[in-house]
């Protein structure tokens, strides 16, 4: 169990409650203290042979946040995040998409970890992100994470999430037995 006095999760509880939110209370902040809290879950992902092929970009103000918006091609409501962080990666390293996905997903747990709700998306406009973050040749955006209180209480638990059964995605010593 996990407890920061204002709020705790066990880990088990987080993935099992966390949803995409892409509606976020524009009347509360998320602190300074559970920003870098989420970047240091970030920091500390693996990666394949440790190449920590990621680097980070945090937008906080409001102009930066809508050029963000104006980047996507479907990620339009990032505008009305409290902040958002662009995740770049160096192509160089085979399996950089990979440790971009566990990078977001450590960042996005984290976040829940403290009832920060997030969402991302992956349709971005690249010359013009380019362009408007100063990013280098060397790094590619390849995911936009935006973070905030959600506008509606959620907890996760009382929504059932679609997802398919255990039957039908497991299979045990080969494909179909179950």
């Amino acid at each position: 169990m996990i407890n920061y006095g204002v709020y705790s999760m066990d880990a088990y509880d987080c993935i099992l409650t966390k949803l995409e939110v892409r509606e976020f209370n524009d009347q509360s902040s998320v602190s300074s203290e559970i920003r870098l809290k989420i970047l240091e879950s970030a920091r500390l992902t693996g990666s394949s042979l440790n190449t920590q092929p990621w680097r980070f970009i945090v937008i906080q103000n409001k102009d930066n946040l809508k050029k963000l918006s104006d980047d996507s091609t479907s990620g339009k409501w990032i505008s009305g995040a409290n902040f958002a962080i662009i995740i770049l990666t160096n192509p160089y390293f085979r399996f950089h998409l990979i440790d971009a996905g566990k990078v977001v997903q450590n960042m996005q747990l984290a976040a829940w970890n403290y009832g920060v709700g997030s969402a991302l998306f992956t349709g971005i406009e690249e010359d013009r992100m380019r362009r408007d973050f100063a990013i280098p040749v060397d790094y590619k955006p390849v995911i936009v994470v935006g973070f905030g209180y959600p506008k509606k209480k959620i907890t996760g638990k009382t929504k059932k999430k679609n997802r398919l059964t255990m039957h039908e995605l497991v299979s045990f010593e080969e494909y179909g037995k179950s």
